[in-house]
Parts: C-alpha cells; structure tokens; sequence
C-alpha cells in the first residue's frame, strides 16, 4: 500500500467533514424509544446502525424485529432540520486540505449516507459549495445498497474516472470503513469526532485492521501528502 498513488479522495461528510453523524443518530434513537419503547442508550443505537443511510438503517431494524415505515423516516428528516436550523462546524483542519487539492487539482469528492438534498444543505451551512459542486456529491440514493456494501465508493470512482485502486477513503464509521475495504480503496480512519470514542468502536476499529487510524486533519494532511 505505500507505493499507492491516490489520485481521488473521498470523504464522508457525517463525523469527517463536520461532527455530525452523533445529531443524526440521536434523532433516530429517541424516535425509536419513543414509538417502539426500546430503552436504547446511544451505544446501543450506534452498536446497531451508526454510520448508515435510512434504508439500511430501516434493514437492520426489521431484522431485529423492528418496522418502520416510510412516515418513520420522513419525521426523522424533519427532526434532523431542526438541528440543521442551529448549524454546525467544519472539522477543523478539515478545508486546508480542501483548498490544497484544488490548488493541486486534486481529485475529491463526497461520499455519504445521507441523501442529496439534506447533504447539499450541509454544503451550505458549513460553506464549502465553493470547493464541491454536484458533480463531486455522491449519496445514498443514487445507490441500491447503503454503506456497509461498496456500491457509493465504487459510483464515486466511475463518474470521477478513477481505479478504485487509487482512491482513497476518509471515513469516521465502522460501516464505512467497510464499505471501503470492500471497494478495493484504501481506507482512513479519522478518529477525531465523538462517536470513535468509545470503547467498543475502538474495540471493533482494532478488529477491522485499519492500518492509517488519525485523530486530527493534520495527520490525515500529512498521510495524503506523502501519497500523492
């Protein structure tokens, strides 16, 4: 993997380009206990879905037993505006890269769960519309399976002309480390938001085998550099 050249980079956005995912995942946790009277603490939530689109999400719940319905999920969305409404940081660090790659003409896109509308709405608040236009937005509806399956990196790599082999992946979530590994991409692991906090995302961090694990976007900067 060292001699590997990367000529696209791809990042998620929720828990990488801005803190995220922990706002998304506590809506669907507190819809869930209160429609279905789980008790679920926010470990148990993450354990079960962090990381992915709805859909999966709602995939992973019937198989627990859980039905959701579309009316579920459209009031999940809803609630989700409502902490978009009180806006959110970049991760820091995060648009010196950015701004290098394009100064460099860098190859880079998004690559996320969530779906296109309320990811372009994202773009705004954190306003990086300037560095990604929609021809470098990929979501989960442009694809028939959500992280942890391959489909959005591997769509990612065809519409920006690139070998998986030379992409690489900065992802905060176990599903989309995955998700990576399974596109044939090399996968980073950016630690620096709260929901790789905890003991078992650690735990399960370790067992995935991730060789470039970085807790700040300097060290990411730096492992990127070294590879262009």
């Amino acid at each position: 993997m060292s001699d590997v050249k990367f000529k696209l980079v791809i990042w998620d956005f929720d828990g990488v380009i801005a803190d995220t995912e922990k706002l998304w995942l506590k809506t669907r946790m507190d819809m869930l206990n209160e429609k279905f009277n789980l008790n679920w603490d926010f470990q148990t939530a993450a354990h079960y879905i962090a990381g992915m689109g709805d859909k999966t999400k709602s995939e992973v719940l019937a198989k627990l037993g859980i039905e959701t319905d579309d009316a579920f999920w459209e009031e999940a969305l809803k609630r989700d505006y409502q902490y978009m409404l009180k806006g959110f940081d970049l991760t820091k660090g995060i648009r010196k890269i950015f701004e290098y790659n394009q100064a460099h003409q860098i190859k880079q896109c998004i690559a996320t769960g969530g779906i296109l509308s309320k990811t372009l709405d994202k773009i705004n608040i954190v306003k990086i519309n300037d560095i990604f236009d929609e021809t470098q937005i990929f979501t989960v509806d442009m694809v028939e399976h959500g992280k942890p399956k391959p489909d959005i990196f591997l769509l990612a790599a065809k519409k920006m002309n690139v070998k998986p082999e030379n992409c690489v992946v900065i992802e905060d979530s176990l599903a989309g480390l995955q998700a990576a590994v399974a596109a044939s991409m090399t996968p980073v692991a950016f630690i620096g938001s709260d929901m790789t906090q905890t003991p078992e995302f650690q735990e399960n961090l370790k067992k995935l085998n991730i060789k470039n694990v970085f807790q700040t976007m300097d060290d990411v900067f730096a492992f990127l550099q070294s590879h262009y």
